[in-house]
């Protein structure tokens, strides 16, 4: 069972703008490289880095909590620690989040930006280290192509695969079999991986990455369709190495 990789993802800052990669080293036992590095706390969120853990993503500004996030169009600069970002109608923005005053900064555009649709305040904060994951042991995800095509099928319409917030999507799997594959190993490109659990899908999905608008209620689709609310799975890397655009994904075995 081969199917090769489409596309690569990681997320600087949890819940926002998703930036294409042509490859990536992965760690064994580690997260996906420079993905959900920091978070924006929509109101005190309780985290302490000085013992970091996680913190659900409700007390965040996120998709699934203000679908207004989608707006900001953002990009990280890992080696300068320098993010950018636009917005309709908003100065663009260039700031330092290596420095408190370039996460203030940051925040305060944000706040401009999301308005009423936040609770506030607005903080941004680095897990140094630490990860800002949905799932505390959620390390990689990967996304089957195959299964948001089947589920765009039966909706009649589009649907993003950007919608589900992937590192890997996957060409060559047929629809759903993923979820089949609780404990299986899988090679990805020069790396090896086990697979953790599906993922369990929320609001976030609901909201359309280009228009900020929740349009199509994806858990209650994938609930009407196939009695369940899952699309993709996690996995554990367990052995490191480099993935690329093209390389092969598949089951061990």
């Amino acid at each position: 069972m081969t199917g090769a990789i489409s596309a690569l993802f990681r997320h600087p800052i949890k819940g926002f703008t998703p930036e294409p990669l042509q490859g990536a080293a992965l760690v064994a036992g580690g997260a996906f490289p420079a993905d959900r590095l920091f978070a924006v706390e929509d109101g005190p969120s309780g985290f302490d880095p000085a013992a970091p853990a996680f913190i659900p993503k409700q007390k965040f500004a996120v998709l699934a909590k203000i679908a207004e996030v989608a707006k900001a169009r953002t990009a990280f600069d890992e080696a300068t620690g320098v993010l950018t970002a636009t917005a309709e109608g908003l100065a663009p923005f260039e700031g330092d989040l290596s420095r408190a005053d370039g996460k203030a900064a940051f925040a305060d555009w944000l706040g401009a930006l999301l308005g009423e649709a936040a609770s506030g305040p607005l903080r941004v904060i680095d897990g140094v280290g630490h990860r800002f994951l949905d799932h505390p042991l959620g390390h990689v995800s990967i996304i089957n192509l195959a299964s948001v095509r089947d589920l765009a099928q039966k909706l009649g319409r589009p649907v993003d695969p950007l919608r589900f917030r992937g590192n890997l999507y996957v060409e060559g799997w047929p629809a759903w079999i993923e979820n089949t594959w609780d404990g299986r190993e899988l090679t990805l490109g020069g790396a090896r991986a086990k697979v953790f659990k599906t993922i369990v899908r929320c609001a976030a999905t609901m909201v359309d990455p280009a228009t900020a608008e929740r349009d199509i209620d994806i858990p209650a689709a994938l609930f009407e369709h196939y009695g369940h609310v899952l699309c993709g799975i996690y996995v554990h890397v367990t052995e490191g190495g480099t993935i690329a655009v093209g390389d092969a994904a598949g089951v061990v075995g």
